[in-house]
């Protein structure tokens, strides 16, 4: 196993950029994707007086990052959650507002780690690729049981696949004769199935058709969607969000959020802005922070991240 497991991606910079939020006495900071536990632990360490919440939905990863955490005790708590239910599980635990927030999109590196969960396409596993592994259906049944248009919509818009027509057809010609179960049958269909060209640019041919079903799997982008708003709302005026994205998807999705949240709302025109059309949010980041080049050196896992932030600087306001 690679010892990149254990490196959390551009862990200083969210440190320092959730820092002022996290100075005083009993902060709340959430994390909603404890994954193996790499930020939560920066959290609770660099933030002495703050109480950790940590959502994931990976049974397993909760149960690695229980070890990891004990030592802070009631500081920290756990919960098996998928991160749109941010607001339930906030309301559950009796917290109002939070101070600060952090979401790392990225797969958890002992999903990729872990042969069995077909998240990898390097090497052979079954096609599973859900986070949870107690509902939801599998990467296979994807696979064999969608019609060809979702197919092809699905690699293009969650892999942007420029060649999806062209291994959907193949798809469904071979499950036809025989189901999918495995992930090696599917890199070997993908391969054969692009023209030389494709196949000399960015890395493993199969990469973009993975990413593609495990969004699909997961319901990724739409539970993205739902919750960095969800997010923004839990958030007391001057507490900060930080976002780490590792495809344009993602990122374009956290960039709207955050754009509305810092823009006026008021119609064009007006000689003063009354307060509720003033902008809820101040944006931390200029455009995306990319990883340094000593970082993607150290933690080749890093290289896509972007990372976006924002301070909540207002109540809504109801006009």
């Amino acid at each position: 196993m690679s010892n990149d497991r254990h490196v959390p991606v551009m862990l200083q910079r969210c440190l320092d950029m959730l820092a002022p939020a996290l100075q005083q006495p009993d902060a709340v900071v959430v994390d909603c994707t404890l994954g193996l536990g790499g930020h939560s632990e920066a959290l609770l360490k660099r933030f002495p007086e703050a109480r950790l919440v940590a959502l994931d939905r990976d049974k397993e990863a909760l149960r690695l990052s229980g070890e990891r955490l004990a030592p802070y005790g009631d500081r920290a708590t756990l919960v098996h959650a998928v991160y749109d239910e941010l607001p339930e599980v906030l309301d559950r635990l009796g917290i109002d507002k939070v101070a600060g927030v952090l979401f790392d999109l990225g797969v958890s590196s002992m999903q990729l780690d872990e042969a069995d969960r077909g998240f990898a396409y390097a090497q052979d596993a079954p096609l599973d690729m859900r986070m949870d592994q107690t509902t939801g259906i599998s990467a296979a049944e994807v696979l064999n049981t969608y019609p060809p248009g979702e197919l092809v919509r699905i690699l293009r818009a969650y892999g942007e696949e420029k060649q999806a027509k062209r291994i959907v057809s193949a798809i469904v010609r071979e499950r036809e004769k025989e189901p999918f179960t495995n992930s090696a049958r599917l890199v070997e269909l993908i391969r054969d199935s692009l023209p030389q060209a494709a196949k000399r640019t960015g890395g493993n041919p199969a990469k973009r058709t993975f990413q593609a079903l495990r969004i699909e799997v997961n319901g990724e982008l739409s539970v993205l969607e739902r919750a960095i708003p969800a997010a923004v709302k839990a958030l007391a005026v001057g507490g900060r969000i930080a976002v780490l994205s590792y495809h344009s998807l993602e990122d374009r999705l956290v960039k709207q959020v955050f754009a509305e949240g810092a823009a006026t709302t008021a119609p064009p025109g007006l000689p003063v802005v009354p307060e509720q059309y003033q902008p809820r949010l101040k944006l931390l980041t200029r455009g995306a922070e990319l990883p340094t080049e000593e970082e993607i050196a150290e933690n080749r896992r890093a290289a896509p991240a972007r990372l976006r932030g924002a301070e909540r600087i207002r109540e809504d306001v109801q006009p």
